[in-house]
């Protein structure tokens, strides 16, 4: 019980408890702050991740295979003069499937600057809660199919591997660009 006067609180085994409220405590005419806020919390979301060695291997396999195909490219010349110049190539799937990718490029780059500005600099970033996910799949897949279709006279079955190997050099270099510029500095305090 409290002391004389009013009972606050919720009744459990015959005694009262503190109920906690968002203006302080509900236990009479004491304020008492909760310092949670103004605590240093250590920030999950900035302790570099210790990478093994056998992940380290296969990221270097792909950017090596990577460049590997970007410098030999049909084996005349490197892979950039081929998409250049070689008549080869069905011109208007390739430009829509650069269309595709640079718009593709565009959303995740305005959807991780605005999640990373709305959201508290410690939460993670839950990429499930982003409703442009759907929409940078399917633009994904479509730039996918228009580059094999385009590339498809230069290196036949060989143009679906290589695509990936690509794509997969640049999930691996791309993150730690972008993320690394995006990161906010461990030492704001934060003032709720």
């Amino acid at each position: 019980m409290s002391g004389g006067g009013t009972p606050v609180g919720t009744p459990v085994g015959g005694g009262y408890i503190r109920q906690r409220h968002s203006q302080g405590y509900a236990s009479g005419s004491d304020d008492l702050e909760d310092d949670a806020c103004s605590r240093l919390h250590p920030f999950s979301a900035h302790t570099p991740r210790v990478q093994s060695w056998i992940e380290i291997f296969e990221n270097v396999i792909w950017i090596a295979s990577a460049l590997f195909i970007l410098y030999y490219g049909d084996r005349h010349s490197n892979l950039i003069s081929v998409l250049w110049n070689d008549k080869r190539i069905k011109r208007w799937p390739l430009y829509l499937g650069m269309v595709g990718l640079g718009v593709n490029v565009v959303i995740f780059l305005y959807t991780s600057m605005f999640t990373w500005t709305v959201r508290r600099f410690d939460e993670k970033l839950d990429l499930s809660s982003i409703p442009a996910l759907p929409i940078l799949t399917l633009l994904g897949l479509l730039s996918y199919c228009l580059f094999s279709f385009a590339l498809w006279p230069i290196w036949s079955f060989l143009t679906l591997p290589l695509l990936f190997t690509l794509f997969m050099a640049c999930m691996i270099i791309f993150p730690n660009i972008v993320i690394g510029t995006l990161r906010p500095q461990n030492d704001a305090l934060r003032i709720d």
